[in-house]
């Protein structure tokens, strides 16, 4: 059929009056010139020309719509389309989710961070925006911010298809696809990845293969979330190395579709030992390491200064003093003068093996004092604000590493060690400046007063949690030396009941801790660590401290990194609340709720004792725990559920956490000790937004290296049978986790060749439809270790016995 000419074009403009009938293209394709003079389709048809019929459209475009726009015949489409990746190349036009195509302008184009999952898809995590201009460095006393309000956007999917060449970690651009929905309901927004504008790895480790390349070995990332080869020129190492090696190699160019240049550094050694999987585990999350010598000179600086003309905020040295000043003739409220606090006996209490103290405690009990206080506790922690200006190199490095990271065998502080085991660490008998905290307590526990300065101390003692808990069971020597403790153990009980009174809910789950032959790098083993009242007796004082700091900022109107944690996802509470209908606690008044009511802290938290004691303890528990939503730092205020704290804060550990010293900085600005900056609107939401970021990392290490050292300590008990309780349940299979080890593995419904099953979500059970057998969250099974696949981190078990199925 003959094609009908065009006489009035698609967007309405009318063909000039007299003008001639457009000729009929010819169907020969013209050459390339250059990479700015695109191929053209048949006719003639130029870039230009297809550039200005998509600005005209103002929306996405398919490609047959764009031949009918243009007036092309069918047999133009695949010439148009290459076209079309030609102008994609130049990042002129970009081709959307269902084939679409949209010139570049017109697409909603945002930066962020992208996270790739083990399953091969994407998410981007926005860059912080603000919803007006910009924002000044500093903020009036007395008001907080208000214009400018900030906002965080949610992450955005990616495709597989649609990573590109972008990396996991890499700083990239993301354009936007239309907005989809999934029953009913707006889903994470999706995007394509234009481009990488930072790649974040510039390092990686990777596996060596039994192939060799021209240039040298081929090689694959350890990282299972890197799915690429790289030919790797390896002749820089002393020797050849042997299939299986780990290497550090610096990634280069791209060579083709899934093979990329690259230069192998230092050999890393077998992945048998445990430094080489920290070392994995910290590339895989870009957990910096060594510090940049430009940071290590400012802190040389600070070191060298304090040597020669050691800084006590202006207070004499007690020698020349006629004496520490006694707790009474401490300042009762806030103020910005430097109190000297060395009259106060104060102590740290940290574990075995720690080396930066940042926080110190006393306690003591007062008799008719104003406001009814009963108790007095003491808080000093590091006066890193006094040391790291904002701003400052010491600052940016913080900044970016946002905490430190703590591994079995190894640390990679947020500060140097200058600073973080030595200025800013409170080591007994040394004048260490700090801010502190001075709250009043009355007889039930309730805070009454509460005042904050800057000080100077000189710890009393260097006491770990299980001498003091020691102390605390059996008297001695240490009890004799800081009798105060049994007062701190008696505040400490009082504010934990108050705690769980108002509803506070407590996780006690039990931390791994590998047993470590570090000069071989073997895993000997892993226990369970025990968890003291010691622990508990400091956790309270902290919580105590920084719902105080929160409250005091709150009210002075200063911006500052709020601690929020927000109510449980209705989905997870709803499937929670139907999972306990179908157990014995169906009968319960705490599972009776009115129609539309959210469950507060204190309902959860009888719920959870509730069930203490009776076989749906564990499983009550694990779905508790399950509906909770992730912890975060945000600018604007919020409640801490799982606390049950309407206000609150981290001011406790500057010197491991890059959102502590935030807050010092705030404090320290509203007490008139010092003169800012305080961040406030977009700069602040971009500080948080670093600080999650960091705080997930670090998490993700620690679940990573326990998986990696789990593995290698299991990698010799292949075949062996374990006793232990099912710990997750999924529609392909379920997890168990050992009695005698803090370790996981799965048991896959594949391993099962006499039954198949159904899985009940609301139950958190799997039902054979053969067999009847039921596998559910916290039963007690049996099962043999059937392999380790450490590259994979996969620890496959088979099913030897089970109780109750």
């Amino acid at each position: 059929m003959k094609k009908r000419s065009r006489r009035r074009g698609y967007f309405g403009d009318a063909a000039p009056e007299g003008a001639a009938p457009a000729a009929r293209r010819s169907h020969k394709v013209a050459p390339r010139a250059t990479a700015q003079a695109f191929v053209s389709v048949p006719g003639g048809l130029q870039a230009a020309e297809v550039l200005e019929v998509m600005s005209k459209v103002r929306h996405p475009v398919r490609l047959d719509d764009l031949v009918r726009f243009l007036d092309l015949s069918r047999r133009d489409k695949k010439p148009l389309e290459a076209l079309l990746d030609a102008l994609q190349s130049e990042g002129r036009v970009i081709r959307l989710r269902g084939g679409k195509w949209v010139e570049a302008s017109q697409a909603q184009v945002i930066t962020g961070v992208l996270s790739v999952q083990r399953s091969g898809a994407g998410f981007v995590t926005p860059d912080a925006v603000a919803e007006a201009g910009g924002e000044p460095q500093a903020v009036e006393k007395g008001r907080r911010k208000r214009e400018g309000e900030v906002r965080s956007r949610p992450d955005i999917f990616i495709h597989p298809a649609f990573l590109g060449d972008a990396w996991h970690g890499d700083r990239v651009e993301v354009a936007l696809q239309p907005g989809t929905q999934r029953h009913g309901a707006m889903r994470n927004p999706e995007g394509r990845i234009l481009r990488v504008l930072e790649r974040r790895q510039k390092e990686l480790a990777v596996h060596v293969t039994r192939r060799t390349t021209a240039r040298g070995v081929l090689c694959r990332p350890a990282d299972p979330r890197l799915d690429f080869l790289l030919d790797t020129d390896v002749s820089a190492l002393p020797e050849a190395p042997r299939p299986g090696e780990l290497l550090l190699v610096t990634p280069q160019e791209k060579l083709d579709e899934g093979l990329w240049n690259a230069t192998a550094r230092v050999s890393l050694g077998l992945e048998e030992d445990a430094a080489v999987q920290e070392r994995l585990t910290k590339l895989n999350h870009g957990i910096p390491l060594d510090f940049p010598p430009n940071v290590l000179a400012e802190a040389a600086e600070l070191e060298r200064h304090a040597q020669e003309s050691p800084d006590m905020g202006g207070l004499p040295p007690l020698e020349e003093a006629k004496g520490a000043p006694s707790p009474d003739a401490v300042s009762h409220t806030s103020t910005a003068k430097r109190q000297d606090l060395r009259g106060v006996p104060f102590v740290t209490i940290d574990g075995e093996d720690a080396r930066d103290f940042d926080d110190a405690v006393f306690v003591r009990p007062l008799a008719g004092a104003p406001e009814g206080v009963a108790w007095e506790l003491w808080v000093a922690i590091a006066d890193v604000s006094h040391f790291v200006f904002s701003g400052s190199r010491l600052d940016r490095e913080a900044r970016e590493r946002g905490n430190s990271y703590y591994f079995p065998t190894s640390v990679e502080p947020m500060l140097p060690e200058v600073l973080s085991n030595g200025l800013c660490s409170l080591r007994p008998g040394e004048d260490r400046l700090v801010m502190a905290a001075r709250i009043g307590f009355d007889s039930r526990g309730t805070p009454r007063t509460a005042a904050f300065f800057p000080g100077l101390i000189r710890s009393r003692g260097r006491l770990t949690y299980e001498g003091v808990q020691e102390a605390l069971d059996h008297g001695g020597e240490l009890l004799e030396r800081h009798p105060f403790l049994r007062d701190a153990e008696t505040l400490a009980r009082l504010l934990l009941e108050r705690r769980q009174a108002r509803g506070s809910l407590d996780f006690d789950l039990p931390e791994a801790q590998f047993i470590v032959d570090r000069a071989t790098g073997e895993v000997k083993d892993v226990e369970r660590r025990v968890r003291l009242f010691a622990h508990r007796l400091i956790e309270e004082f902290m919580l105590a401290a920084n719902e105080a700091v929160a409250r005091f900022l709150t009210e002075k109107g200063t911006p500052f990194p709020y601690r929020v944690h927000p109510a449980p996802d209705p989905d997870r509470l709803s499937t929670l609340f139907r999972t306990l209908a179908s157990t014995d606690l169906a009968r319960s008044d705490v599972l009776h709720l009115k129609k539309g009511e959210t469950p507060s802290p204190g309902r959860l938290r009888a719920i959870i004792k509730e069930a203490e004691g009776t076989p749906q303890e564990y499983l009550v528990g694990r779905l508790v725990l399950r509906s909770m939503m992730q912890a975060r730092y945000s600018p604007e205020a919020g409640e801490h559920f799982g606390l049950a704290s309407p206000c609150y804060c981290h001011f406790t550990s500057p010197i491991r956490r890059y959102a502590d010293l935030l807050v010092h900085r705030a404090l320290a600005f509203t007490l008139g000790a010092s003169q800012g900056p305080v961040l406030a609107g977009h700069k602040l939401l971009a500080a948080t937004d670093q600080c999650n970021a960091r705080e997930r990392a670090a998490a993700e290490a620690e679940r990573e290296i326990g998986r990696r050292l789990g593995c290698l300590l299991l990698q010799e008990r292949v075949g062996e049978v374990f006793s232990g309780v099912i710990s997750g349940v999924t529609d392909f299979g379920f997890f168990v986790e050992f009695d005698k080890m803090p370790v996981e593995g799965m048991v896959r419904l594949t391993s099962f060749q006499d039954d198949w099953f159904e899985f009940d979500p609301d139950r958190q059970e799997l039902i054979g439809v053969g067999t009847g057998r039921r596998f559910r969250l916290g039963q007690a099974v049996s099962v043999r270790l059937a392999d380790v696949h450490l590259g994979r981190l996969e620890v496959n078990l088979e099913l030897e016995g089970a109780t109750d199925t």
